[in-house]
């Protein structure tokens, strides 16, 4: 079947950091002049079968390899298309394959084989072992100090651990070598990560100028980025016009979909919200990674709406996608899950969502999973370590309105009147639209 292809992590002038769409896609040349800041300087891609073309990579590596067995740069190159259909389908299965392929490349060939190493490392980052894909980065960046997707790869698997400092030393190495718009990009993550958000906007607008029209996929993937940004800081006409300009780019790009459904969702417009996720959807017979995600966006929307049963329905068909893999280690499942588990609200969840947090903090720990293992102690009320975990949020300097409301709601439980107020008054600052909606949504109605 032909599917529309997305990006996870669009690539720029070659530095590998995610995605299939930057391959094939053809542009006319620059049109008139960009309409706002964030327009599209170039003609949009043409819509072609990118998954048509990535199975005819995939027959001929397989004839070459038939012909050649002990070839080992044929089976790395294998894994590479393996990882772009990965990132173009959403279908995880695609990473196993890949893996498989470039374990038998370094079989075939152990010495001067960057490329399945790469490939393995990043099938390591995409299950959430970062050590492993930090490992095998710094494989490829012994023999070759400045490879530019090793270093990508550094970035990315660093911000995952929660270790800031060491993301940024590889961003600005990434960054001062290869001025472009992926690397950019990552130097803004690093950024927004160290709650410079000001700073991380301009860097994303240098990106922006970088882009050319071969990136189609990185251009919709920046843009998206930074509407985040603007949506955390409460402008959220800002963010919608980026998550708008992105789908222009990239008609039915999953991240910017998702991201703006949420974004209607904290306004209010469940239509709108309900239209942007059911996008998301390709087939009933294909399932993708990105299913999951838009069920339990229906289901909140369907809960906001006092809709509790259509909501319960959503919820268990979320669930059931997530134990349809015996390995919740992977592509996210186990915090992703704990979220659903806590948004549903059942009372004997809550054992298996602290589980779940337990070991999802063993191999990360980012902002985002800190947060929700804060979540789930708070439903358990245990507010001394919640606050403890808030506090390791805080210090990272991360501007989160929900994490200063939930450590508000804690100090408030803990009878820190004082602190809960000052944590408050944060919240409000870093976003003055926070309200209600936003704590019903993120569970801090304590």
């Amino acid at each position: 079947m032909t599917l529309t292809v997305w990006a996870r992590r669009p690539r720029s002038r070659g530095l590998l950091i995610g995605a299939a769409l930057s391959l094939a896609l053809p542009l006319m040349f620059q049109l008139s002049q960009p309409e706002s800041p964030y327009r599209y300087p170039f003609t949009q891609p043409v819509r072609q079968d990118i998954t048509g073309q990535l199975e005819q990579s995939l027959a001929f590596y397989r004839t070459r390899i038939q012909q050649t067995p002990a070839d080992g740069l044929s089976r790395a190159a294998l894994a590479t298309v393996y990882l772009k259909l990965a990132q173009a389908t959403g279908d995880a299965n695609w990473y196993l394959l890949a893996e498989q392929a470039a374990a038998q490349s370094l079989a075939n060939l152990p010495h001067d084989n960057a490329e399945a190493l790469l490939a393995l490392a990043n099938v390591a980052e995409a299950t959430h072992d970062f050590d492993r894909a930090i490992a095998q980065a710094q494989q490829v960046l012994e023999a070759q100090p400045q490879h530019e997707g090793a270093l990508a790869i550094l970035v990315t698997a660093q911000l995952g651990k929660g270790h800031i400092a060491q993301a940024e030393i590889a961003a600005k190495q990434l960054s001062q070598q290869l001025p472009s718009l992926g690397s950019a990009a990552l130097r803004a993550l690093v950024q927004v990560a160290k709650g410079e958000d000001a700073a991380a906007l301009q860097t994303f607008q240098t990106a922006l100028a970088a882009e050319e029209p071969e990136e189609a996929g990185s251009s919709a993937w920046v843009r998206t980025l930074m509407a985040q940004v603007y949506a955390d800081r409460g402008e959220l006409a800002q963010a919608e016009q980026l998550y708008q300009e992105a789908l222009r780019i990239l008609p039915r790009y999953p991240l910017a979909l998702t991201r703006l459904a949420q974004l209607e969702t904290r306004r209010g417009h469940y239509r709108a919200a309900i239209r942007h996720y059911q996008q998301v959807f390709i087939s009933r017979d294909y399932p993708n990674v990105w299913d999951h995600v838009a069920l339990q966006g229906l289901a909140q929307v369907e809960q906001l709406r006092g809709h509790r049963a259509a909501a319960e329905t959503l919820w268990q068909q979320a669930e059931d996608l997530f134990r349809q893999h015996q390995d919740l280690s992977t592509f996210g499942h186990r915090r992703e899950l704990a979220r659903l588990l806590l948004a549903r609200d059942h009372a004997a969840d809550l054992p298996e969502a602290l589980a779940l947090m337990e070991a999802d903090l063993q191999v990360r720990r980012d902002v985002e999973t800190l947060d929700t293992y804060a979540w789930v102690l708070t439903r358990l009320g245990r507010w001394q370590a919640a606050q403890a975990v808030l506090a390791e949020a805080i210090a990272t300097g991360r501007r989160s309105a929900v994490i200063y409301a939930r450590a508000s709601g804690v100090a408030q439980q803990l009878g820190q009147t004082d602190r809960a107020n000052a944590y408050r008054q944060q919240a409000q600052m870093i976003d003055p639209t926070f309200g209600p909606r936003d704590r019903q949504i993120w569970g801090l109605n304590l």
